[in-house]
């Protein structure tokens, strides 16, 4: 229960994604003291997605698609992105054989990450001129591959299959990331920070600070990028070594190549995938002081 009076503010409920991929943005939350100011929930991106679209967060993270979906109430936070200008590492096809020959074979969906699913679901058939058969399942390389002749998968799954997985099993890899740059020569956002903007008319303040708060965190970890490394391969699967370059390889910006990105997705997905080919991305309008 929130008893939060008029003159006892509650802290703003913000979204964080318990993937590896954010991991530099919460890190320097903790460095730079910020985190206390947070009442902060973790989840996967398409949980935090539906609770910042129903108003259980007021700021967060949500995948593109969503925030596409339900721009109208939302307003982007500028500069600030999960994204990649080329590979990702995290978000792949993983095959049997050539994507060219994958027209009628089953395809194993290992995520219920709607981007990245339309991502992958784009390139093939835009791309390699394919139709397969799409399936949903837990994102299990080995088991997938007994039912399905390639698996799209992302996140941590991603980078264990992709990495450790697939060499081993004799599997293609493809980085949804780098087809997309290769495509279309445009960087590509998975998810996007947004504000409510029934929040944002109540607490316009709060908004500004939580923004700053997400940038400086973001700075302060990519500058010691190898330090975040390092503590975090104390606990994850993966070695220091091969975090750093993950982390080097992300985009987290959110400027016009980026926007251009979002724009030429939604040209192309939006008539699709509910949400209108020219959608309008309205950004956080900077501070007046």
């Amino acid at each position: 229960m929130d008893y939060a009076t008029d003159d006892q503010r509650s802290r703003p409920r913000v979204g964080h994604i318990q993937f590896l991929n954010c991991l530099p943005l919460y890190w320097g939350l903790a460095r730079t003291g910020t985190l206390l100011d947070l009442e902060l929930t973790k989840d996967t991106p398409e949980k935090l997605s539906e609770r910042l679209v129903r108003g259980d967060l007021d700021i967060g993270p949500i995948t593109l698609v969503e925030y596409l979906r339900n721009a109208g109430d939302l307003v982007a936070l500028p500069d600030i992105a999960v994204g990649c200008d080329g590979p990702v590492m995290s978000c792949v096809i993983v095959s049997q054989r050539p994507l060219e020959e994958l027209d009628g074979s089953r395809v194993a969906l290992g995520s219920t990450s709607r981007t990245s699913v339309r991502l992958a679901q784009l390139l093939l058939a835009e791309r390699y001129g394919v139709a397969p058969d799409y399936f949903t399942c837990p994102p299990d390389l080995g088991l997938m591959m007994q039912e399905a002749e390639a698996a799209v998968l992302i996140g941590d799954a991603a980078l264990r299959a992709s990495l450790h997985d697939a060499p081993r099993l004799g599997l293609q890899v493809h980085d949804l990331g780098q087809m997309w740059k290769d495509w279309t020569g445009l960087p590509f956002v998975f998810a996007v920070w947004a504000a409510r903007k029934d929040y944002l008319e109540r607490e316009p303040e709060t908004v500004h600070e939580v923004h700053r708060a997400f940038l400086a965190s973001r700075d302060l970890s990519l500058e010691e990028v190898a330090k975040v490394a390092e503590q975090a391969a104390r606990w994850e699967s993966f070695d220091a070594e091969l975090l750093e370059r993950y982390f080097r390889t992300l985009d987290f910006r959110f400027g016009p190549e980026q926007l251009a990105g979002v724009r030429e997705f939604a040209r192309r997905t939006g008539a699709t995938t509910g949400f209108a080919p020219d959608v309008t991305v309205e950004l956080l309008a900077p501070e007046r002081h």
